[in-house]
């Protein structure tokens, strides 16, 4: 009968049990023997010394600084990066920094944006250049500039009008952009005084960019946006100046535009020169008879005498193209005879000696008088039927302006 071996400590765990023979055990080697478990690698020590990681929010924080792309998201993933990398012992402190210092001068650059209404203005424009490039050409009024033509959207009622079709001036269209300007200061300054600078600002432009009222149809009325308190509050502080067809009916066709960017050296010099007697003519007293007012159209013959007396300065200094020369010099003997009587009718003791005065003086500048000059300079030779200057263009006072 067989006995059982005596009790023993407990066979060691392994691959080789204490009487088989290991791979390195000889012949003639002992019993491979089981020391004890195999060693393990500590915490916090890497076998082969690799690096700790890199935090991942701290990688997001710098492309978002770097990209501009909501800089309150970067500055505060910057944040708590910094936080979980002084806890974790990960690497990217300069990543957060860097993503943190960029995003911050978004966050500035975000904020002056929409103070000074540029967020507003990129958003127009980008979408006016989405539609451009779409060929529909529709934009919003905050995207015209100077020069531009454009229709109004048949579904757009005047008294709500946001929506422009912009055209190219050689064709039809309703109305062409003459100035966009900018109001300063960061109250909304209200509808009263906004549409005072807009009606004197708009009719300075107006003598600017159409310099030849002669080329202005009779129709053509000025008008302007000007911006509702909601719009200024976003930051559109622009009043956009434009002649439109008087019957909105979309008439016009070809540029109205006479400036320096399309007159000849010789057009221009001649506008420019009457332009301010032009003014002068156009200020004169509200009363309907010189009895009513002699003192107001008295000082306003000084005012005409000193203006025609520019104009004749001018004329006389430059120097015309031969075929422009005599209907000039004819033009500037009408011009000073002119001045003559009214500086006469300034000094005048009574109202008949002032109108005797200023009848001489008017005829002498008669529209008709500067045909000549005109046709030779390549001017449009048909004078106007209002009152020879264009002045009766938005004379609606409020009634030119549309709040947009």
């Amino acid at each position: 009968m067989a006995i059982p071996p005596p009790p023993g400590p407990e066979r060691p765990e392994g691959p080789y049990p204490p009487h088989v023979q290991g791979p390195h055990q000889g012949p003639h080697q002992g019993p491979y023997q089981v020391q004890g478990p195999y060693p393990v690698w500590g915490q916090g020590y890497s076998p082969y010394n690799s690096p700790a990681p890199v935090n991942g929010l701290a990688i997001v924080a710098l492309v978002l600084g770097i990209l501009c792309f909501l800089p309150a998201v970067g500055l505060v993933l910057g944040i708590v990066a910094l936080a979980q990398i002084k806890k974790r012992g990960e690497r990217g402190k300069g990543l957060a920094v860097g993503g943190m210092v960029m995003s911050s001068l978004g966050v500035v650059l975000l904020v002056l944006a929409v103070a000074t209404g540029g967020a507003s203005g990129f958003w127009d424009g980008f979408k006016g250049g989405m539609n451009d490039s779409a060929g529909k050409g529709t934009g919003t009024v905050f995207s015209l500039r100077k020069g531009d033509c454009f229709d109004e959207p048949g579904d757009s009622p005047k008294s709500v009008t946001v929506r422009v079709d912009k055209v190219p001036c050689a064709g039809r269209h309703h109305a062409e952009v003459i100035a966009n300007f900018a109001m300063s200061g960061a109250g909304y300054p209200g509808h009263s005084s906004l549409l005072d600078v807009a009606d004197t600002k708009c009719r300075a432009f107006e003598r600017a960019y159409a310099m030849d009222a002669w080329a202005v149809p009779d129709d053509v009325r000025l008008y302007h946006f000007i911006p509702t308190r909601d719009s200024w509050n976003l930051g559109r502080h622009s009043i956009i100046c434009m002649l439109e067809s008087g019957d909105g009916k979309g008439d016009l066709t070809g540029s109205l535009r006479k400036d320096g960017f399309t007159l000849n050296a010789d057009q221009f010099a001649y506008l420019q020169a009457v332009d301010t007697l032009d003014e002068a003519l156009r200020a004169a007293p509200a009363a309907s008879y010189v009895d009513d007012d002699l003192r107001g159209y008295k000082e306003w013959a000084i005012r005409v005498s000193v203006a025609l007396d520019d104009e004749a300065h001018l004329l006389r200094g430059h120097g015309w193209l031969p075929a422009a020369e005599k209907p000039v010099a004819t033009l500037v003997g009408d011009v000073e005879a002119s001045r003559k009587e009214w500086a006469k009718a300034a000094a005048a003791k009574d109202a008949d000696t002032f109108s005797a005065h200023y009848k001489k003086g008017l005829k002498l500048i008669d529209p008709g008088r500067t045909v000549t000059a005109r046709k030779v300079l390549g001017l449009t030779t048909t004078p106007p039927s209002s009152d020879g200057g264009g002045g009766n263009r938005g004379d609606g006072g409020s009634g030119g302006g549309l709040e947009v």
